[in-house]
């Protein structure tokens, strides 16, 4: 539901999107240049990195449904700010030191000034989350960790990398039992001893850089991990949040798509008229805006049912396979409209189109989701 408070966050969100994210987009996005510190600073003073951090820990306390109507408004502007929401939100539980360090630090990224990045996929292991190799064994009082991390987004600019490590064999057929969850402490702006690594070349998803990271004995205290051998476990809650804030920033993507076609199409005229008079035109934008609010609809049902302790699991991923998809359906469409221009960087509809063609791979690609949904109602096929 709709509610006063959540309408007020929306249109917070909103005008800031207007005022700060889509001037900064426009100029940065054509240069791959970063999103400055002074963006996450203006973030941090509004909440937006603490909408999830319970109000005992220096959060906003709120839900899934807040989340993601503020990760919507973001990503009309600019998915990459749409996603830096969860450098904050999604890490509060994973923040290391001990307790009094933790509080201290968790307050601090409620308030945007302590981050975090995930380093969880590898050369060798993306959806097959129980295939990860890299490995950390305990010296001491520390975890050594060595390997290879890819698409370790934010991890040079972040306060501490969440990794996902092999800390033993598991069981036979259930590898997964072998992962636990480590928290490598760092400065921002660059990597500790024993950590290097290379940005990835991308062709969108601009504002930050995307790392492959080499782990050649990183160290980092014992008391930084989570339960041994059980992040398989924890990482498949996260990641039911992560789903539904993929959907919300495709949602916002596709949003964005829309309404610049929608304003195009009755600037811009051909044969004496605006193009957005031709029914070819017409139709087009009467199923696009039909397919966004489709999907906004199934992600707000389902941010209800999480926020009410639903099963999350399935509900995120038909939110996030319905909304990405359509996002990049509607983003082309947009560009269609647009036609030479949208082929350009002069307008934002490129921006839209590429960025939303990674909303179906990240956090589980479409086949995925696909599978998570299919499994729920037919059983665990035999592939």
């Amino acid at each position: 539901m709709m509610t006063e408070e959540r309408r007020l966050i929306q249109e917070t969100a909103e005008d800031f999107t207007r005022r700060e994210v889509l001037p900064l987009a426009d100029r940065l996005d054509s240069e791959k240049g970063d999103i400055p510190d002074s963006l996450i600073e203006k973030m941090g003073a509004l909440g937006f990195f603490g909408i999830l951090i319970p109000k005992e820990m220096g959060g906003m306390g709120l839900g899934v449904y807040e989340y993601c109507l503020v990760a919507e408004a973001l990503s009309r502007g600019w998915m990459s700010v749409g996603s830096l929401l969860a450098r904050g939100n999604g890490f509060y539980k994973r923040v290391p030191g001990d307790k009094a360090r933790r509080e201290e630090r968790v307050k601090a990224m409620a308030r945007g000034e302590y981050l975090g990045a995930y380093a969880i996929s590898e050369p060798q292991a993306g959806s097959d989350v129980a295939g990860i190799e890299c490995r950390a064994k305990r010296e001491g009082a520390e975890w050594v960790i060595t390997g290879n991390k890819y698409w370790c987004t934010f991890a040079d600019r972040a306060d501490f990398i969440y990794v996902i490590a092999r800390t033993g064999a598991g069981e036979a057929g259930r590898r997964h039992l072998g992962l636990t969850g480590i928290s490598l402490e760092k400065e921002r702006g660059g990597f500790p001893e024993g950590l290097t690594g290379e940005p990835i070349p991308k062709i969108g998803y601009f504002g930050w850089k995307t790392w492959e990271l080499r782990f050649d004995g990183a160290r980092t205290s014992y008391e930084n991990a989570g339960e041994e051998g059980r992040a398989f476990y924890s990482l498949a809650e996260d990641f039911a949040v992560m789903r539904a804030h993929t959907a919300a920033r495709a949602i916002g993507l596709a949003r964005g798509a829309l309404e610049d076609a929608l304003a195009y199409a009755q600037a811009r005229e051909q044969f004496g008229r605006p193009i957005g008079s031709f029914q070819a035109i017409r139709f087009k934008l009467a199923k696009m805006s039909s397919e966004v609010a489709a999907a906004r609809a199934l992600l707000y049902e389902t941010c209800a049912a999480m926020d009410g302790g639903g099963d999350m699991a399935v509900m995120a991923a038909r939110a996030k396979y319905v909304a990405s998809e359509m996002a990049e359906r509607v983003s082309s469409e947009a560009l269609q409209i647009l036609g030479g221009a949208g082929y350009t960087t002069l307008h934002s509809v490129e921006r839209y189109w590429r960025d939303s063609r990674l909303t179906k791979i990240f956090e589980g690609s479409s086949e995925i989701m696909l599978r998570i949904v299919s499994d729920s109602l037919l059983g665990r096929g035999g592939d």
